[in-house]
């Protein structure tokens, strides 16, 4: 069986670019009734909007900062104001910015957790509240991180946000299971994407050819793509998926305690 989303009004939020974009033009092609394209760049996102008319299916372009307080209450209110419904939520907005135990900053601390971790928990809180109202069935989508297990010292604190909002999901996901409402994640691995690029060519300065030679390190020659993690998005928010809730699944070319002989 095919996995496809069709007649589904979902919600990805950080899908002007990157991952959350992929998983919603990966949701168009799969049937998607309709799309809610959230972020901060008003220009991409309309470009995402245009794409995914395109494909067939409606987008609506909310323009929103989940590091200010409440952006998840003005995401949810102005998508359920447009449709009415919604079926499923994708978190996939989020930051990677560095800072270890010696030089991660108070302000750090509150910017990283409240994007990664507060304001999808309260979309999250927003989509259940709705969905037990409403008597229907829905599914959420978390895209953590492998880091969540543990990451490199300079990521101390983007691990601990991935980690809590882990735990988050399989405990929505226990408490939720008899309303019939599925909450999976999934822990994504080195993605090549261009704010990646960006990030380690020019913030971390290893320059413009630095990514491809790691790529070509990597077990299978490469770097996981967007297109990888929205295939797999939307397996766990089709039907095919279905009962599975509460799983988080490492998206990742390294075995976690793999030891070599």
């Amino acid at each position: 069986m095919e996995a496809r989303v069709d007649g589904k009004i979902v919600l990805v939020t950080g899908s002007t670019q990157g991952i959350g974009r992929a998983i919603a033009v990966e949701c168009a092609k799969s049937g998607a009734e309709a799309i809610v394209v959230s972020g901060l760049d008003t220009g991409a996102g309309e470009q995402t909007v245009s794409e995914l008319t395109d494909l067939g299916s409606e987008a609506y372009l909310v323009v929103e900062d989940l590091t200010i307080e409440g952006g998840a209450d003005r995401v949810f209110d102005q998508a359920s104001s447009r449709f009415g419904r919604i079926d499923a939520l994708v978190n996939c907005a989020g930051l990677t910015t560095r800072g270890s135990t010696l030089d991660a900053t108070r302000k750090l601390w509150d910017e990283l957790f409240q994007i990664n971790a507060k304001e999808p928990f309260f979309l999250m809180q927003r989509m259940i509240g709705t969905l037990r109202r409403q008597k229907r069935p829905g599914e959420i989508l978390n895209i953590l991180s492998m880091n969540a297990h543990g990451g490199g010292g300079e990521l101390t604190v983007y691990s601990a946000t991935k980690a809590a909002l882990s735990l988050i999901t399989k405990n929505a996901a226990h408490q939720h299971r008899f309303d019939r409402i599925r909450i999976n994640g999934i822990n994504v691995g080195w993605t090549d994407t261009p704010a990646e690029r960006t990030m380690q060519a020019e913030l971390l300065g290893k320059g413009p050819g630095w990514l491809d030679e790691a790529a070509a390190q990597q077990p299978f020659k490469r770097l996981l793509s967007p297109k990888d993690v929205a295939s797999l998005s939307v397996f766990l928010l089709s039907d095919v998926s279905s009962p599975m809730t509460g799983s988080i699944v490492d998206q990742e070319q390294w075995v976690l305690g793999g030891v070599d002989s």
